[in-house]
């Protein structure tokens, strides 16, 4: 046994059978879906990539939740994250997504993201290989509330390669919150049938899916639900 039992407190038994992560259970409806299938989930799809760093730089100071459920909306406005298409949007594209209710309207989010996108495209290699190269060589499981972070070394070292390369809102904790949704960090709870154990993801591009859903306050963090400076932990959003 690797280190004390997991928080039971952090963990639900499903009539599925399978046990998950407590925050599974909701109170969003697609929160199980979510928990299955996108979160953690390894990913080295280049516009998913850039996808949910975009959406992590978004969620700065909201609800995650608010800027997923709008992700429909911003792979239109962003043009299914083709980078080259990104990087090529204009000021008056910039003026037609202020008018967007799609999407979460911030003027200097929706210019970041443009940057980034052509920020990324002067890197001397794909982005996905740059973020990959940060994955940590050792991380365990959490087994209780107190072993989720807002962000680590990892993180911050890819924060700081990130804005030397031009990018920005792109911050240690919304770095952290990224590498959790793709799967360089899996911070499924010991005990949960996702912890240490997901598969790269199959689908291509960067069309992921979402599903069922009452909430547990037990200390750790929700994804979904929390508001956050980070973006997927102890995290904090607002719409």
């Amino acid at each position: 046994m690797n280190g004390p039992d997991p928080d039971r407190t952090l963990l639900a038994r499903f009539p599925d059978g399978l046990t998950r992560c407590a925050w599974a259970a909701g109170p969003h409806d697609d929160a199980q879906q979510y928990h299955d299938h996108e979160w953690g989930i390894e990913s080295h799809d280049p516009r998913h990539i850039f996808e949910t760093l975009t959406l992590c730089g978004f969620a700065a100071g909201i609800r995650w939740a608010n800027v997923y459920r709008k992700r429909e909306g911003f792979r239109r406005a962003f043009r299914d994250y083709r980078l080259d298409d990104v990087a090529a949007m204009t000021d008056a594209d910039v003026d037609a997504l202020m008018q967007d209710t799609s999407i979460i309207r911030n003027r200097r989010k929706i210019e970041a993201t443009i940057g980034n996108a052509r920020a990324a495209l002067a890197l001397d290699r794909p982005l996905h290989e740059l973020v990959w190269d940060h994955a940590p060589h050792e991380h365990r499981a959490p087994r209780g509330a107190a072993d989720f972070v807002s962000s680590s070394a990892e993180a911050a070292a890819l924060a700081r390669a990130l804005k030397s390369a031009g990018f920005v809102w792109v911050g240690p904790s919304s770095v952290y919150a990224f590498m959790q949704t793709v799967g360089i960090v899996n911070d499924h709870v010991a005990g949960c049938f996702r912890a240490g154990t997901v598969q790269p993801r199959r689908t291509t591009g960067v069309h992921a899916v979402l599903g069922s859903g009452s909430a547990v306050d037990n200390g750790a963090p929700d994804p979904l639900s929390s508001t956050r400076v980070s973006c997927r932990t102890r995290s904090s959003c607002a719409s």
